[in-house]
């Protein structure tokens, strides 16, 4: 009996055109870069009007101008992150991509590839392969625009999503969870643009999907 192809085949496989990142996976990530941008800088200056800790973002580096600004464009940040967040999550579930990316993910894969990398040993040879790292950190910023999402209906709709408020410590509690999800997001931004920089390849797979 033939053995089934793997729908992601290694790189350099003779024969394999495959792109490393389909059209539909390309799009989904620019767009979602675009609605995080909009949404974190739209939301530092509805902090700045309301802060829950001793210090602002400065105004140079947030959206809108004002209050009443920054929550039409944190509005409509939030529709985009939430459709196409719901779009990338489906086409990852439809393809098979999500299993065969992103698992199998155990504690230790992740401690070996830690120390891999901070030892400046972590192999980028293969870039249809996520190591574990990678793959904890995806499934982490997944989870992570789940919770701001969640937590921002309840800033958005307090009164008609009451079982999330009541969850996430009544109103003042999801302002908390939303920020920090926000401030974890942050980091992972962060760390993905280093990553990008040390190795500029992947920008470019990411753009043109070989």
């Amino acid at each position: 009996m033939a053995t089934p192809l793997h729908p992601y085949p290694q790189a350099g496989a003779a024969g394999n055109t495959q792109a490393i990142h389909p059209a539909w996976l390309r799009v989904t990530h620019w767009l979602n870069a675009l609605a995080v941008l909009v949404m974190m800088t739209s939301g530092w200056r509805i902090y700045n009007a309301s802060p829950l800790f001793d210090f602002f973002f400065p105004p140079g580096v947030t959206l809108g101008g004002w209050l009443g600004g920054a929550l039409q464009w944190h509005f409509a940040g939030m529709w985009l992150l939430a459709g196409n967040g719901l779009l990338y999550l489906g086409m990852n579930v439809a393809s098979g991509r999500l299993k065969h990316r992103f698992f199998p993910l155990s504690l230790h894969g992740v401690a070996a590839d830690l120390a891999a990398a901070l030892r400046g040993r972590l192999s980028h040879a293969d870039p249809r392969h996520y190591n574990a790292v990678q793959r904890l950190a995806y499934l982490f910023v997944m989870m992570a625009i789940a919770v701001l999402v969640l937590s921002g209906l309840v800033l958005w709709k307090s009164v008609q999503f009451e079982t999330l408020r009541v969850l996430m410590g009544g109103y003042e509690g999801a302002r908390y969870v939303h920020f920090i999800a926000m401030a974890l997001l942050a980091a992972f931004v962060v760390v993905h643009m280093l990553m990008v920089a040390l190795v500029p390849r992947t920008l470019l797979a990411m753009i043109r999907g070989k």
